[in-house]
């Protein structure tokens, strides 16, 4: 998005924001404000792309005739080229811009600039909720025997229209959703002319302006910008082009598409969420940025307990998992080909390792993988030290080791790191350290990590570069040596020391003050005789 379709797009979220407010939490307004733009960006893609094909007869898509003999058969061809090539169908009448059109308070709002009040709103007989519920059923009917039906069944199930938190009768409700249609109506996505990352902003806005109602839930489904970066260049270091990639816990999928930014192209996207509304948000997020859906693969479940793509291999491997999760850590994974190797389990009360397992038995062996982690995984001992000494000590597969500072991630102000993983490491005699933890902008609720301080990261892990206070290579033997404890001040020296006190120096002013304390007791002494009373000292 360019900064004035970003601007603009704040602008008509908070004016959104204003009429939700007080009506549902931050998560809740988060879900319905995402599921209208989803269905804006459907609606202009649909539009668009069926102006590609009637641009021959010089029709434009909203001018077809539903009820007509002709205009029917140009529908049903339109249809059948729509469902082929995006997966689903709308009609010229279900539209968003149709919709927002129809919408009371729209034709007021276009032409002068005056926006109806909630009385004279409630008091319409325009009716648009009805067609709104039918709109977005008709979205997933249009797909039902198709081969995208997986990708569109329930997606606006959390767009849940007959809320009483939109209104406690149909017309409030009504005269709510039509507010939001009119604002967001006024946005273009400019679909045809820039690569645009709505979702995303979208995403960056809603949580900053909402991180107190959010709260933990922010961080289940979204990354921080700048650290998804971190991950995506690391896993893409050295190349164009990635046949796939896959994140087990892709929240809303940001992290799947940061990586394809930085590469020229992305064969297939793969993916497992548990939560069912951030799952939703994640297919989305894939198809607002134009990614087929026959090219990613996104499943709802438990990743460790309920894995959805085994047997498959990945050449680009990243995560962002919930930190110290509980899993049930049952004997019988003891046998799953993910754990069986390592001889121990990761434990129920710290599922952190038992994601890396599951990551480095997906991941290729031409691959690369990175995942952010508490501190705690690189020196807990018990089950946790026996996988970091197998990984390292057996098989060699950890290339890099990145502290990242505190507080930059939504909901949590633990320090964390980045462990990168290769199986076939370029320079497999020693481990990269770097401390980043120091490198990084204040801003009023956390953290951040500024565009420098991620090229500083990329350039020091690719060129594996060793810098005073900031990076060191430590051979394998070293590792060993510290019992494979990872903790970063172990190899990454970054005490100040301080400088040396001159005591002789010291001792002169002590003296000094003293003599001068001297003076002001006579000068007290003397006040005090002239006055009668007696000397405190």
């Amino acid at each position: 998005m360019t900064n004035d379709q970003k601007k603009k797009l704040e602008t008509q979220l908070w004016n959104i924001a204003d009429q939700l407010r007080g009506k549902m939490n931050a998560d809740e307004f988060r879900d319905y404000c995402l599921g209208f733009i989803f269905y804006k960006y459907l609606s202009e893609r649909q539009h668009l792309y069926a102006n590609e094909i009637l641009a021959e007869d010089e029709i434009d898509f909203l001018d077809i005739d539903e009820d007509s003999e002709d205009g029917q058969e140009y529908l049903e061809a339109l249809k059948e080229e729509s469902i082929a090539q995006l997966g689903y169908f709308l009609k010229p009448s279900e539209l968003f811009s149709s919709l927002a059109k129809r919408a009371p308070g729209n034709k007021k709002a276009e032409e002068n600039g005056e926006e109806i009040s909630d009385e004279e709103l409630e008091k319409s007989s325009v009716f648009i909720l009805d067609d709104l519920t039918q709109v977005l059923n008709s979205i997933e009917r249009s797909t039902m025997g198709k081969e995208s039906e997986e990708d569109f069944d329930r997606l606006f199930e959390d767009l849940d229209l007959t809320s009483t938190k939109l209104g406690r009768t149909p017309k409030a409700k009504n005269a709510l959703i039509a507010k939001i249609l009119v604002h967001l109506d006024k946005i273009d996505f400019r679909l045809e002319d820039t690569e645009s990352d709505v979702l995303g902003d979208a995403y960056e806005y809603l949580i900053g302006q909402f991180a107190s109602g959010a709260g933990k839930k922010a961080g289940e489904f979204y990354t921080p910008q700048q650290v998804s970066k971190v991950l995506a260049k690391i896993v893409t270091t050295g190349k164009e082009r990635l046949k796939s990639v896959y994140d087990p816990t892709c929240g809303s999928g940001s992290l799947l598409l940061r990586v394809a930014r930085e590469v020229e192209s992305v064969g297939d996207f793969y993916g497992q969420e548990m939560n069912r509304t951030t799952y939703n948000l994640a297919r989305m997020n894939m198809i607002l940025h134009g990614v087929h859906y026959r090219n990613f693969d996104l499943r709802q479940e438990d990743t460790l307990e309920h894995p959805q793509h085994e047997g498959r291999r990945f050449e680009a491997v990243v995560a962002n998992p919930p930190f110290s999760a509980k899993w049930s850590a049952n004997k019988l994974f003891e046998s799953d080909d993910r754990f069986s190797q390592y001889g121990r389990l990761a434990p129920s009360s710290k599922a952190d390792f038992a994601f890396v397992q599951h990551m480095l038995h997906h991941l290729d062996e031409n691959g690369a993988m990175a995942v952010v982690l508490p501190h705690g995984v690189l020196f807990r001992g018990g089950a946790e030290g026996a996988i970091r000494q197998y990984v390292i000590k057996e098989r060699n597969w950890l290339d890099a080791v990145i502290g990242l500072p505190a507080n930059i991630f939504y909901g949590t102000s633990i320090p964390t790191c980045v462990l990168v993983f290769k199986k076939c490491r370029e320079q497999p005699e020693d481990v990269l350290f770097i401390d980043a933890s120091a490198y990084f902008e204040k801003a009023k609720n956390q953290n951040y990590l500024r565009d420098g301080d991620v090229d500083k990261i990329i350039l020091t892990y690719r060129r594996r570069l060793e810098e005073d206070k900031y990076s060191y290579r430590a051979p394998l033997a070293e590792i060993a040596e510290n019992d494979f404890n990872l903790n970063i001040p172990r190899y990454v020296d970054t005490f100040e020391e301080e400088e040396p006190i001159d005591l002789d120096a010291v001792v002169q002013e002590i003296r000094a003050v003293d003599k001068e304390m001297a003076g002001t007791d006579r000068l007290i002494r003397g006040f005090c005789k002239e006055l009668g009373i007696e000397a405190p000292f």
